[in-house]
């Protein structure tokens, strides 16, 4: 997982989500979705603690505990009353057997070796434990995007002026970042065991107009810009 660039940028990163505040609750539904009724929670890059926050505010759900590589965030997380390890998820050492649902929302494209950090978290689950996996999709309208940005290295360029959002996401986070397509991630899933999966998905509108309302979570993920994969270890 890179964190170069999150501790830099580590106050950008919630006044990016302050200023797209619909964008913001529409991925709050997303996440809050799959996990409840759920206890012993563990975050994998908790980030700022930002969701961790809303999720317990907004809808009862306690996340006590999680990992995040970049200092800078975590020293956020942790004024927000979580308890957070400074690590990366492939340096992470995780306990077997121990949590009921382990998190990852918006960090598989910012992770290197996703399938190594799979395996641990299968590992990780209690029998018929989940995992909730979250990102932006690559096949997705906002990956194209961004992978757009990315190539480019701007958001200030002819092939993206008119089509990009108002506020884009920091390109510096842009830069970072590997998205996987909603496939690859399920296959690595079923590799390390998983089953019985379940999806949902939101920001089902072209970019531009993503941030014009919140959203209500829907089944699938044949439409949205950031699809949840929920699976459980047998």
């Amino acid at each position: 997982m890179k964190k170069s660039s999150f501790d830099q940028y580590a106050g950008e990163y919630d006044s990016w989500f302050f200023d797209n505040t619909n964008l913001l609750y529409s991925e709050a539904k997303l996440v809050a979705h799959f996990l409840n009724k759920s206890d012993n929670i563990f975050s994998v890059g908790c980030g700022s603690g930002l969701f961790e926050s809303i999720l317990k505010k907004d809808w009862g759900i306690e996340i006590k505990n999680g990992i995040e590589p970049s200092t800078g965030m975590a020293e956020i997380a942790r004024k927000r009353g979580i308890n957070v390890a400074i690590t990366t998820a492939e340096n992470a050492e995780f306990e077997e057997g121990v949590y009921d649902t382990i998190l990852f929302n918006g960090t598989p494209s910012y992770i290197t070796d996703l399938d190594a950090v799979i395996q641990k978290v299968y590992k990780a689950l209690k029998p018929g434990g989940k995992v909730v996996m979250i990102d932006v999709p690559k096949e997705g309208s906002y990956a194209l995007m961004y992978n757009l940005a990315k190539a480019v290295d701007t958001w200030d360029h002819p092939l993206l002026e008119g089509v990009t959002p108002r506020d884009p996401y920091p390109i510096e986070f842009v830069r970072v970042a590997n998205w996987r397509t909603t496939k690859e991630k399920v296959d690595l899933l079923e590799k390390a065991g998983f089953v019985d999966f379940d999806y949902a998905q939101t920001l089902t509108k072209h970019p531009m107009y993503s941030n014009n309302e919140i959203e209500e979570v829907k089944p699938g993920f044949d439409c949205g810009d950031y699809v949840a994969i929920c699976a459980f270890k047998k």
